[in-house]
């Protein structure tokens, strides 16, 4: 009797490592094999910026499962070795050491890379990127030596590696040829919020501006010239532009890309028998009635046991509020919904921003369609709770909405 064919996860991510853990969960007893080019078994990288950067959390706690979790739960797990094709008609993945998988269903949870910056310097010594444990390590070392630093982006990378440059005691300039920090992903707005955050911590920002050359002396790093020709003195250059996902095996393969792997609210992708979820997978989200790729944490999170389910021919629709997370000096927030501009014409506050404990929402028609909680905790169901309704039509009262004596939960009673 032929061996039954297994359920092949190609990237040892946290959404691949999840969605092993929900296969056998669900009572999947067939072969689960989970590949990762990296020699590090399935971690989480959010403490990669935060926690593990400052040096507050040890490595073993990144991990997604202890080391025997695997072997345990009868999960193949092939570290250090790169998927270098997928075979749709022959069902099959070969791997760079020349070995082989037959599949019956295959989930990729590649992720994605940062996006690197095409300028003359760019090879220098000293110039770094944060996506993997070796880059928080290598980052964390360089950083506690202090000096000059300059970060090449104001997005969530650039402002978490800011926070922390600025703990260790570096100089810290942030170079964004935007016109403010985070505008596409929370708008103008709470984008002020943040940079005022890392002004009062003595971080400097150079907005409007792009790096235009790195220089350097001993094949090290040493300055940056910008856009605007500014030459900045640097010890280390941080460059946060942005990932790009790894798409490029599916596309290879024929799978239907654009910016992302593209799925359906099932997450299968144009071949029925092949599924990508995490980073990589720019998917339906039947809640907000658009394709969305989301970078982070609690997407994989989210997304890889969706995936596994719809593997098994599980009813799936892929319908999550979009949430992450930051902590930067002592502000902590969580945000639900994706607040991009041009999907929102309102913001309104419950609180002061001008003291850091406040929710936002922003709302377009008059519906919440997301809210951020800044050092205010435990209302995270609560405002999803809004964003749903919002998407459903519902318009919220401005009024309640605002006022910090009517329960979130209470918000909508009435109406």
């Amino acid at each position: 009797m032929p061996a039954e064919p297994a359920f092949v996860i190609v990237g040892a991510s946290l959404a691949g490592a999840k969605a092993a853990e929900t296969l056998r969960e669900e009572g999947f007893a067939g072969p689960v094999v989970l590949i990762g080019d990296e020699q590090q078994r399935p971690y989480e990288r959010p403490p990669l910026s935060k926690g593990f950067l400052l040096g507050r959390e040890e490595l073993s706690s990144v991990y997604v499962h202890e080391a025997g979790w695997y072997a345990e739960h009868d999960v193949d797990l092939r570290l250090g070795v790169a998927v270098s094709s997928i075979d749709r008609g022959a069902r099959r993945v070969s791997l760079a050491d020349g070995s082989a998988v037959s599949y019956g269903k295959l989930l990729i949870t590649t992720g994605a890379s940062p996006r690197r910056i095409g300028v003359p310097g760019a090879d220098l010594a000293g110039v770094l990127y944060l996506r993997s444990v070796g880059d928080s390590e290598q980052l964390r070392a360089t950083l506690q030596g202090g000096g000059r630093v300059v970060i090449a982006g104001a997005g969530w990378i650039g402002l978490e590696t800011a926070a922390a440059a600025r703990e260790y005691g570096c100089d810290v300039t942030v170079v964004e040829p935007e016109a403010g920090a985070l505008l596409r992903s929370i708008g103008p707005e709470l984008g002020e919020v943040f940079a005022g955050l890392h002004r009062s911590h003595g971080v400097l920002f150079r907005f409007g501006e792009g790096v235009s050359e790195l220089r350097g002396s001993g094949g090290r790093v040493s300055e940056v010239v910008t856009s605007a020709g500014a030459e900045l003195p640097a010890d280390v250059v941080i460059i946060a532009i942005g990932v790009i996902p790894n798409a490029s095996l599916a596309a290879e393969a024929g799978l239907d890309v654009d910016n992302g792997i593209l799925a359906d609210e099932a997450l299968r992708t144009s071949d029925p028998d092949i599924y990508a979820a995490g980073d990589v997978a720019n998917a339906f989200n039947s809640l907000l009635g658009r394709r969305i790729r989301v970078e982070h944490w609690g997407n994989a999170l989210a997304s890889g046991p969706k995936a596994a389910k719809s593997m098994l021919g599980q009813q799936v629709s892929y319908d999550l509020v979009p949430y992450f997370f930051s902590d930067q000096y002592d502000l902590g927030m969580e945000t639900s919904g994706l607040p991009e501009p041009g999907y929102y014409d309102q913001v309104v506050y419950r609180g002061d921003p001008a003291t850091l404990e406040f929710i936002a929402f922003w709302l377009s028609g008059g519906a919440v369609v997301a809210g951020m909680n800044v050092n205010v905790w435990d209302v995270t169901d609560d405002i999803q709770a809004l964003v749903r309704a919002g998407y459903a039509g519902t318009l919220a009262d401005v009024a309640r909405l605002a006022d910090p004596a009517v329960p979130l939960s209470e918000v909508l009673a009435g109406r």
